[in-house]
């Protein structure tokens, strides 16, 4: 009874040091957001020029997610996590000392591969080392961590920006608010990278490369002496006959002469997450609310009591994913976006525009706008937010699991920097109301998706993922 309490407790911590990968994708994606002034100010950019600063990040996590998962076959889990973790503390000191739009941009897309990496490696990681019964939960950490990060940035941006005045202003040192806001990722960023040389590699990857000793020796730590040799002989069995490397082409079913149907539920998966809008509210949350009338701070602030309650709907869904399962979570959050976002786009579309073009809306729209958003935040943190990235960790067997996250990685990301791209141009040209509609509409069609397509893996091995 010790060993095995000893083995839940190794498992945990090892799953809290993957996670800071998702604590670190949270806040590197959310720090942008009380950055944005600052950023038009320095580099005078507005509009589009705007929306590719903040959208030039997504471009590296499309191309980290896809290197990542398909490097990760032939070097490791553990090695792709470090790898991200390097990159972040470039990114967040670069991104801090930028003196260029061009320069910025730069360092933005370093920080997206270590972005895109960490967030499919991180549930992967977790997956592989977790048991089945409380692989759910443990991915669903993953979720917690991105939130916290998300939140803690929005903190931390608003003490920055309530210490200075704004985030344009001067503050330490004689260098402005928004270049602190950046440089205070440094902190997770190296605590993360020392906290990965104490982990093992994945047992899984181990397997895959034919270091059966190595990977005997992890799972017995993981499991004890009897289940490690059981789980040895399970993983041995599920990988393909010949025991050829994972390569991109095993996606591919020769027998029936087309890409396995998997893959294309991995990528409808990684897409429709993003088809909700929801990265919106993370990148432009302070815009959003300064068009709807708030001042600075107080959209900050808002920002702030979003994340916490997005940490609170996670929390829910870790508590319930290994319960009910993952696919009744999918079809709720669908269902609750939908209703919400289509409530937000109604409030919208009652908003009268003034002399200087911002939006102006009546108090019980603008009270209604404010409820519904928060409302599809919990819903999204409760469902998309954490279901989708266990179900791409989980749900491709052995052979298939780098390539698929790979391929479902880049969807994800693709998706994302397509809308957090022409969100700013929908917000000038054709108003917040008619975005809304089409995210509201994308949530709408979610809830088929899932419930035709998606298989549950609730409680399944690994070794019993079917491709």
């Amino acid at each position: 009874m010790e060993t095995q309490k000893t083995n839940n407790l190794y498992i945990i911590l090892i799953t809290l040091v993957a996670t800071l990968g998702g604590f670190l994708f949270g806040f590197d994606s959310g720090v942008i957001n009380g950055t944005v002034k600052g950023l038009e100010s320095a580099f005078e950019a507005k509009d589009i020029g705007s929306g590719f600063n903040v959208a030039s990040m997504l471009l590296g996590c499309a191309v980290g997610a896809y290197f990542a998962g398909r490097l990760a076959d032939k070097f490791g889990r553990k090695s792709m996590l470090i790898i991200a973790a390097v990159f972040f503390i470039i990114s967040a000191w670069g991104s801090g000392i930028a003196t260029s739009s061009m320069e910025f941009i730069v360092y933005r897309i370093i920080g997206g591969l270590a972005v895109g990496a960490a967030s499919v490696m991180a549930p992967a990681y977790i997956a592989e080392i977790a048991p089945a019964k409380h692989r759910g939960a443990l991915a669903t950490v993953q979720q917690v961590a991105i939130i916290s990060g998300l939140f803690l940035s929005f903190l931390s941006n608003y003490v920055l920006a309530d210490l200075s005045g704004s985030s344009e202003n001067m503050l330490w040192m004689n260098y402005e608010t928004w270049r602190w806001m950046f440089w205070v990722e440094l902190i997770p960023a190296l605590t993360f990278l020392i906290s990965l040389l104490f982990i093992p590699e994945s047992p899984r990857f181990l397997m895959v490369s034919q270091k059966k000793d190595k990977a005997l020796n992890v799972l017995k730590k993981l499991y004890g002496e009897v289940a490690g040799q059981e789980k040895l002989n399970e993983i041995d069995a599920s990988l393909a006959a010949d025991h050829h490397e994972p390569r991109l082409s095993d996606l591919y079913d020769k027998t029936l002469g087309r890409i396995r149907p998997i893959v294309w539920i991995g990528i409808g998966l990684a897409t429709f997450q993003q088809l909700v809008g929801i990265n919106v509210v993370f990148y432009y949350g302070a815009v959003l609310w300064q068009a709807v009338g708030f001042g600075e701070s107080d959209a900050l602030l808002i920002n702030v009591g979003s994340g916490a309650l997005s940490i609170g709907a996670v929390v829910a869904a870790l508590l319930l994913v290994d319960r009910i399962g993952r696919k009744p979570l999918l079809v709720i959050g669908s269902v609750g976006m939908a209703v919400t976002l289509t409530l937000v786009a109604v409030a919208f579309s009652t908003g009268t525009l003034s002399a200087d073009n911002t939006l102006e809306l009546s108090d019980s729209m603008g009270m209604l706008a404010l409820v519904a958003a928060n409302v599809y935040v919990i819903f999204f943190n409760f469902s998309w937010g954490p279901v989708m990235w266990v179900m791409l960790g989980e749900m491709f067997p052995n052979q298939l699991r780098g390539s698929g996250l790979a391929v479902s990685g880049i969807a994800q990301w693709g998706s994302n920097f397509l809308i957090t791209l022409t969100f700013p141009i929908l917000l000038t040209s054709l108003g917040l109301s008619f975005a809304y509609s089409i995210y509201a509409a994308g949530a709408f069609v979610s809830i088929f998706f899932v419930m035709k397509y998606v298989h549950e893996t609730k409680g399944k091995e690994l070794e019993q993922m079917e491709g």
